[in-house]
Formats: structure tokens, C-alpha cells, sequence
């Protein structure tokens, strides 16, 4: 007989955040977590103040799990979820009577959060209210009492994009057009269908995940949480924020005034916009959205931009000419 399945799998990403993540973690033991059934799992991406060594003394039921190297956040969560028994099904593959998954469902969590008592069931309940919502969030609070705008977001495509980066979203949040990016038009207090929250506190259905597969590490910081909602998005699941459930975030805790974490910021936004609209951009949009990230990005994006570009065309011409109709080859 297969064992019922537990509510919860909580995946934590920690970087010499210690302290954070100790006060992370006691927030779940104090009451974050009651009313589920639920296990923890701390990945440590090679820090150097003890990390590790402190979680394992303090909190010994906690998984641990070490990586040598900082191989970025979304690697090292998809590490994490596949111990949990996360991604061991082919995308959209049939599960065919295999035993079925030790949790039913995934939070990602970041270490500088703190999880109020009771948080994490009340935002199970909001998930499980309908079958067709694969992701929710919470309301995200800053330590100085405001709204973490990260935490309800639309797709940054190239328009959404032009009106974040040229500041028209600043100078006009209000409105419907311009503040599509934060959904700064909209009341913090109204729940509302999105399309992605942050991977700060980002609650996912199990049954999601079988069905599009772990995150995306083809991104080392940044931008696997709004991939990921995008394909869940494509294969028909709901992302929801619900600011009935309230979780305070530190925000950029082991990120601050770090280079490699500025860099792959840019990155990202490269990642995302050749996998997801490059091929559906018209050409002098694309040139300009291309040359936008490349300046924003530096001598070292612009490099990795055109080596790519290259080998693209490389492969190009070893496949030889494309089939199909323009539009079925997202011509530009």
C-alpha cells in the first residue's frame, strides 16, 4: 500500500545569509507552518559564514543538502525538489501507476523571510480552492512596512519592458497601461489572477510541476520564476496572489553588492526574451530590444549575446532551410 501523500515540501536557497535563515527557519517552527504536514529542505550554494553547520545544530530535522559551488538559485532549488520527488516524471508525461509523489505540492522560499503563524495553510487553502490554479502567492511586506512590488507581476514582454526601463511605470504606477509590469494600478488588498509572483514565496502544485518540469537553469539568478509561471501559463495552469496571506520579505539579502548577481540580472532579461519572444518580435523591435539589453548588460552580456547569435546560425546552416509556413516559424 503507497503512503498518503504530506502537504508540503518547503524549499529554502541559502547563500551566507545565516542569521536570516535561522530566523526563517524559526519562523516555520513557531507556527509557520501549522496545520500541515510538511518537511524542509535547506540548499546551501557554498557559503562561507557557516551556513550549514549552524541550520544542522539548530535544527536537525531540517534537510540539508551543500553544494561546493554556488550553482544559483535555480538549480539549486530544482536540486532540493528533486530529493523531495519533484521532476522524476518526463514533462507531461503519464504517471502509468508509479507511486505517487511524497508531497503535493512545492514552496519555494526564500532565506530572508519570516512566515507569520499559520501563513503557509491558509495559502495551501487558497491554491487547493480550484484545480485549475497551479501557483499563488502571498502578499510580500518590506521591513519598512510597504508592498514588495515583486510579489504580483505580468510578463515583461518587450512593451511592458519599454515602459518599466524608460520609467513611464514609475512616473505613471496608476495607470492600466503603464503599471502592467508591478500591477501598480491595482488595490495590494484585492486577490487577482496574475501572471507570475516571486520565487521569494511562490507555493506550486505538484501536479503542475509533473506536468512542465522543474525550473529553467539555464538562468543562474533571476527570471526562473517568471519562465516557469510562463510555461505553467502555456500548458492552461492559474498563477493567483491572495493578500489575505501576509509573509515579511528582507529582500536582496544575499544578493547585495554582488556583481555576479547584478550581471545575471541582465542576463535574465536576455534568457527570457530569446526563449520566449524573440521569434515572435518584428525584426526593428527586436533590434532594439537586443541592443537595449546588450548596453544594459555590458561588454560581457554583449559577448555571450553574440556567441550565441553565431552558434545560432551555425546550427542554422547545418539544418538547412526552415519548413513550414512564416508563421509557423514565428517569422519576423
Amino acid at each position: 500500500m503507497s503512503r498518503p501523500q504530506r502537504d508540503l515540501a518547503v524549499v529554502i536557497v541559502n547563500h551566507n545569509t545565516r542569521d536570516l535563515m535561522l530566523a526563517c527557519l524559526e519562523s516555520l517552527r513557531s507556527g509557520g507552518l501549522d496545520g500541515l504536514d510538511a518537511a524542509i529542505w535547506v540548499v546551501d550554494n557554498a557559503s562561507t559564514d557557516g551556513s550549514a553547520e549552524a541550520v544542522r545544530a539548530a535544527r536537525p530535522e531540517v534537510t540539508v543538502l551543500v553544494n561546493d559551488d554556488n550553482m544559483g538559485y535555480a538549480a539549486a532549488n530544482n536540486r532540493a525538489l528533486r530529493a523531495a520527488g519533484f521532476g522524476r516524471l518526463a514533462p507531461g508525461a503519464a504517471d502509468d501507476g508509479a507511486e505517487p509523489r511524497p508531497f503535493r505540492h512545492a514552496l519555494l522560499l526564500n532565506p530572508d523571510t519570516l512566515v507569520p503563524p499559520g501563513a503557509l495553510a491558509r495559502l495551501v487553502t487558497e491554491l487547493e480552492a480550484d484545480d485549475a490554479i497551479g501557483i499563488a502567492g502571498p502578499k510580500l511586506v518590506l521591513p519598512d512596512g510597504t508592498l514588495d512590488l515583486a510579489c504580483r507581476r505580468s510578463f515583461p514582454t518587450p512593451e511592458v519592458s519599454f515602459y518599466r526601463f524608460s520609467g513611464l511605470a514609475k512616473l505613471f504606477p496608476g495607470s492600466r497601461r503603464f503599471g502592467q509590469y508591478n500591477l501598480t494600478y491595482l488595490d495590494p488588498e484585492q486577490p487577482c489572477d496574475v501572471d507570475s509572483v516571486v520565487g521569494a514565496c511562490m507555493l506550486v502544485r505538484g501536479d503542475a510541476i509533473d506536468e512542465v518540469g522543474l525550473l529553467d537553469d539555464t538562468y543562474w539568478m533571476y527570471g526562473e520564476d517568471l519562465d516557469w509561471s510562463l510555461r505553467m501559463r502555456q500548458a492552461g495552469w492559474r498563477a493567483v496572489y491572495r493578500p489575505s496571506v501576509t509573509v515579511h520579505h528582507m529582500k536582496r539579502a544575499s544578493s547585495t553588492g554582488s556583481e555576479r548577481a547584478r550581471f545575471e540580472f541582465q542576463r535574465a532579461m536576455w534568457l527570457f526574451y530569446r526563449k520566449h519572444y524573440a521569434a515572435t518580435t518584428p525584426w526593428l523591435v527586436h533590434a532594439l530590444v537586443m541592443a537595449g539589453i546588450a548596453l544594459r548588460g555590458g561588454p560581457r552580456l554583449a559577448r555571450e549575446m553574440r556567441a550565441a547569435a553565431r552558434a545560432a546560425s551555425r546550427d542554422a546552416a547545418v539544418a538547412g532551410p526552415p519548413t513550414g509556413t512564416a508563421s509557423e516559424r514565428g517569422s519576423r
